[in-house]
């Protein structure tokens, strides 16, 4: 009955492995840790996994350090752990996982991952291929977007996901002043209380000019922000800016869409 019981449990999970081999998609199927530990054991059968989607199925801590010791997922790039319980102690253990070698996108939206699971990431020897992190909706607060901005452990990271993270102005500041994120091009900071000091530091910042996608929508900027973004010579390469519900007034709104940086721009939302 064991035997049987495993088999249907591997069967259930390969039941959504793309033809190609190269697709897992578990993204909102109630997985068990029982579901999870065979996964993880399932051998070659999964060797071909370039995408693995767990997405909103209350992973905890506990289930990531199953998968992080997991040997079976060798050609992982895409790992997408979004809407999860995921607190610090699972973030230090993807950090620290063999799993996270190869990969180029980690998605960890809406988890409970604070300034250590930041740091962990930071200083993770494992992550010199990752492209793209989401931490969105993670408190990480202006500790973690310091030590992210100071890391020199994600040397190919060009799309960094930092929404509603709480890091405000300090936390900008220090992307702003990053020495070792120049690569970005696409850097997210809505909702994080951002006043005119965190803009002006983004518009100031020669670290910043591969941007081609800022959003800053939803924060606290008034005129001098606003402006001060128009006007930056530090944004040549820059194609979509968003910065809807701030706090700028009709008449620099205005002027920033009749700036130079506007006609540059494929795409500008601004209330």
């Amino acid at each position: 009955m064991k035997t049987n019981a495993k088999s249907k449990l591997e069967e259930c999970i390969l039941s959504h492995l793309t033809p190609e081999g190269d697709l897992l998609d578990l993204e909102e199927m109630n997985i068990s840790p029982e579901h999870l530990r065979l996964l993880c054991q399932a051998g070659e059968s999964l060797q071909g996994v370039k995408q693995l989607y767990l997405s909103n199925n209350g992973l905890g801590d506990a289930e990531i350090e199953t998968l992080s010791k997991s040997r079976c997922l060798p050609n992982l790039e895409k790992l997408f752990l979004n809407h999860n319980k995921i607190g610090d102690a699972g973030a230090k253990m993807l950090a620290k996982s063999r799993l996270a070698s190869n990969m180029t996108c980690l998605m960890l939206e809406a988890n409970h991952i604070g300034p250590e699971g930041a740091k962990a990431f930071a200083t993770s020897p494992h992550l010199k291929n990752l492209e793209i992190l989401f931490l969105d909706s993670n408190p990480i607060e202006a500790e973690g977007a310091e030590v992210l901005a100071k890391s020199v452990n994600l040397p190919a990271l060009t799309a960094l996901h930092l929404d509603s993270t709480k890091i405000g102005d300090q936390g900008v500041k220090a992307i702003a002043a990053t020495q070792t994120l120049s690569g970005l091009k696409k850097l997210y900071l809505c909702s994080n209380k951002i006043s005119d000091d965190g803009a002006i530091a983004l518009a100031q910042s020669p670290n910043l000019k591969n941007l081609n996608c800022l959003s800053i929508w939803r924060n606290e900027i008034r005129d001098g922000g606003g402006k001060a973004i128009a006007e930056s010579p530090h944004l040549p390469n820059l194609e979509r800016l968003y910065m809807s519900f701030n706090l700028i007034d009709k008449p620099v709104r205005k002027m920033i869409r009749s700036s130079d940086l506007a006609s540059r721009l494929k795409t500008l939302i601004m209330d």
